[in-house]
């Protein structure tokens, strides 16, 4: 038991991510309201940017920032940081989406005055506009 509680300490962050990514797929799964759709695809995106960092996470190491230019320290000293700028540049594109997504549901509100997916499938299937 105590291996399995020091591995799953050693891995915290890669079990909490999955347990985010599982929380936010129940609710783009399962919700009908588009708007706790939206932050179930958030949490998702977070998660796995959660994953990735974590997985790009070497112990001992320091970010890549050289403040000493006289003393040439080894490559080994240092992070990666290749996968924390993919990570960033994901979190803008995620936060795009979401922008537009969010845009898009204010113009699905108006059209048909409700954010449940059930009520707005129902009204097109009458026909209503």
């Amino acid at each position: 038991m105590s291996d399995f509680l020091s591995t799953l300490w050693t891995q915290r962050y890669m079990f909490t991510a999955v347990i985010l990514f599982c929380i936010g797929a129940f609710s783009l799964v399962f919700n009908p309201n588009l708007i706790k759709k939206l932050i179930g695809f958030d949490l998702m995106d977070g998660a796995i940017y959660m994953m990735l960092t974590s997985a790009g996470y070497i112990e001992g190491r320091i970010a890549p920032i050289v403040t000493d230019f006289s003393a040439t320290p080894s490559v080994e000293t240092y992070i990666n940081p290749i996968p924390t700028g993919l990570v960033l540049t994901g979190i803008v594109v995620s936060v795009s989406v979401t922008a537009f997504a969010l845009a898009l549901v204010v113009r699905i509100y108006k059209k048909y005055h409700t954010v449940y997916l059930d009520v707005i499938m129902a009204s097109m299937k009458k026909g209503v506009d």
